[in-house]
């Protein structure tokens, strides 16, 4: 049994897994004010894991106790909320819907075996849930569909399911309907059980055999069920007992029901109400009967932390150790908190372990293999952290003062160490450029703390504009991050990002330098002639001579090189390099004892300068290439706003599903807040990507 942790309400005693087959890792997933979190504040109540329901409006439920969750009263990071049912651990992994918060997402889904999608009565199903519904059924995600908010004045739970079928296809399927007596959803009717759980007393139904035979509508319902079930079956003669009007018995329908889910071929939908209790019971029972435990998921694929020898692990608590680190944060009073998902073998405490982080170093992560002591370990509910004797293979767990452990960073034994590929992670595409006021150094650590937590934040330190620039997924994201900043006690402020120009030559030039300098002992003297020639763009620099008879002795020939590089790089203007050039010495002067290194240098930097002023230079600015995946409905609109940024579109390619991909050349400038208004464009459908293509004139 595990300890003890008071506050909100939390039971006291913490029950522990000991068997893969009675764990449950199920994410919620959708849109922002669906009510994932206010349903995970009510199953915990109704199985009294809390003794009483917390409120996102009053900031004081369970999985948004972060202050940025609080004030803006929608999550903005993964949680986990253990809970038991008929002698099953449900592991509830509740996920933001906020579209900038797509990495909390991501990290849910890994640390799950299945999904339930949540959507609201009041709504159809909106872009942003398509698209994760096609990222779960890339993977072979089981799914389940929730309608929630049944308590709604314009809840319509018929037209809810109706748009679930058209956006997820016609393996959605009802297994319970709701009834209404006054208007309101008091009751729902069970497809596969023929039961009806009656909530009009209160959240514990009262379950009638029903005697009358079912409508039209349900059954209809009820065959659409059946078939969806006999489909997805292993048993070959179900589907001719079915044809022949057999009445096949409850359990084997639903034993066939948990292997059609498993093999994601069938999605039941379940309307819910969490401020009415109704659908609580019969939401448990489904997941505890119809979801797979961890030991039918196919783990992903691990390697030695070089990457050689691939190996496929079991869910196996006697196999070695593997786990992965699926969320970070920092707690005020306990240090780093890292939430695992066990994979294989049993973690335990007192213990040592091998961490390894390696796949994300272009983000700021640099590859990291160190060795660690697993201390105490904890079963977190919410920021709640109770301490558990173990965790089998399968389960979830939270580990205190892992130092070096980041988001992604896969945990083994020393004697066996072993490396799981970070999960795909979308890039972070809007710039934030942050200033700390006097204490460098505390700005420093705390956004490394950051970086280690969030694998969709990027670090920038640009040697060009002296910019600290995090790269992040949107708007709220960012406001998220300067929260966390000051909640530590960073002086933190933002600043416009700068975008690094370049110059070039307009033309050829001719160059003279002559540095010449007497004060008494050795003097200074060079003199050298230089031809420039503009190349193409993305050229570079090239450097040659056409010395003849020693003008500019050997050794001397490459200092006036070194100079003419140093100015490049400095630029005529002040941070704006100098770039694809071809410069060519052709002859110089030289003093037998007052010529220098440091002298040609000096000459080779005035003889640009001098050309540069002869020819003029033409200033360039960098361009992206953008691909823009959009919905058709935007492509007119997506296509107006990139001309308007100076856009050169290079293409566009339709897709299968109603979407369209744009390529287009762009320049740096006008994208910094492309993020966010690609999105208000397309009403958050739309997504992009960016690469740098080069560098083009700026127009004058």
């Amino acid at each position: 049994m595990g300890n003890k942790r008071t506050g909100n309400g939390q039971a006291q005693s913490v029950p522990v897994a000991t068997d893969p087959a009675a764990v449950r890792n199920v994410v919620l997933v959708g849109p922002s004010g669906s009510g994932k979190t206010t349903l995970v504040e009510r199953l915990l109540a109704t199985t009294a894991t809390i003794s009483r329901r917390g409120s996102v409006t009053e900031g004081s439920t369970i999985c948004d106790h972060e202050t940025a969750a609080v004030e803006q009263q929608r999550s903005v990071g993964m949680a986990v909320a253990p809970l038991w049912h008929r002698e099953t651990k449900i592991n509830l992994v509740d996920t933001p819907g906020y579209a900038d918060f797509i990495g909390e997402l991501r990290a849910g889904l890994r640390a799950a075996d299945a999904a339930l999608f949540v959507v609201p009565a009041t709504e159809e199903v909106d872009s942003a849930t398509r698209t994760i519904w096609q990222e779960c059924d890339r993977v072979g995600m089981p799914r389940a569909v929730l309608i929630s908010r049944m308590d709604q004045p314009r809840a319509d739970a018929t037209a809810a399911i109706e748009s679930c079928v058209a956006a997820f296809g016609s393996g959605v399927v009802p297994l319970y309907l709701p009834r209404y007596h006054g208007g309101s959803p008091t009751e729902l009717f069970g497809l596969l059980t023929g039961s009806s759980y009656d909530y009009s007393q209160g959240s514990t139904p009262i379950v009638r055999a029903s005697a009358e035979p079912p409508d039209e509508a349900t059954g209809a319902g009820r065959d659409r069920l059946l078939e969806g079930i006999i489909a997805g079956s292993e048993d070959e003669t179900l589907l001719e007992r079915y044809l022949g009007g057999e009445n096949i018995e409850e359990a084997t329908l639903i034993s066939d029901l948990e292997a059609a889910v498993a093999r994601g071929g069938l999605h039941p939908v379940i309307p819910v109400s969490a401020e009415t209790g109704i659908g609580m019971t019969e939401l448990l029972d489904g997941i505890v009967r119809a979801f797979p435990s961890p030991l039918e998921h196919v783990l992903p694929e691990f390697t030695d932390p070089h990457g050689a020898g691939p190996r496929r692990l079991e869910c196996d608590p006697n196999g070695p150790l593997a786990a992965e680190v699926v969320h970070t944060s920092v707690d005020a009073y306990v240090g780093r908190v890292s939430v695992l998902r066990v994979f294989s073998g049993t973690l335990s405490p007192d213990r040592p372990a091998h961490v390894s982080g390696h796949g994300l170093a272009e983000r700021g992560h640099p590859d990291h293999d160190s060795a660690e002591r697993v201390g105490h370990i904890h079963s977190p509910l919410g920021a709640g952290l109770r301490e558990v004797p173990y965790c089998v293979a399968g389960d979830l767990c939270a580990l205190t003062k892992l130092t070096s452990a980041e988001t992604g960073d896969t945990v083994s034994d020393p004697r066996d160490p072993l490396l799981l590929q970070p999960w795909d992670m979308p890039d972070p595409l809007l710039p934030m450029a942050v200033t700390g006021h006097g204490d460098e150094d505390s700005l420093a650590r705390n956004l490394n703390r950051l970086l280690a937590a969030d694998p969709t934040l990027r670090l920038d330190r640009s040697t060009e504009t002296h910019q600290m620039v995090l790269w992040c997924m949107g708007e709220a994201h960012a406001e998220v991050i300067l929260q966390r900043l000051r909640e530590n006690g960073v002086d933190v402020d933002t600043e416009p990002v700068r975008v690094a120009f370049r110059q070039t030559f307009r033309g050829p030039a001719k160059g003279h330098g002559r540095h010449v300098k007497q004060s008494g002992g050795h003097g200074q003297y060079a003199v050298c002639d230089i031809e420039v020639q503009p190349l193409e763009r993305g050229a570079g620099f090239e450097f040659a001579d056409r010395i003849v008879g020693g003008a500019v002795p050997k050794q001397f020939i490459a200092s006036v090189e070194k100079g003419i590089r140093a100015q490049l790089e400095r630029g005529i203007e002040p941070e704006c390099p100098i770039v694809d050039l071809r410069v060519t010495l052709v002859d110089g002067k030289t003093h037998s004892v007052d010529s220098s290194d440091a002298a040609f240098q000096a000459a080779g930097a005035l003889a640009l300068k001098s050309a540069a002023e002869q020819a003029g230079l033409l200033t360039l600015e960098p361009v992206d290439e953008v691909e823009v995946h959009i919905p058709d409905d935007h492509l007119g609109t997506v296509l107006g706003d990139l001309s308007s940024r100076r856009g050169r579109v290079l293409g566009t390619e339709p897709e299968d599903n109603g979407w369209t991909v744009v390529r287009a050349h762009v320049p740096s400038t006008e994208l910094t807040r492309y993020a966010i208004n690609v999105r208000s464009l397309s009403s958050g459908s739309a997504s992009f990507s960016r690469s740098f293509a080069g560098y083009e004139p700026l127009p004058q």
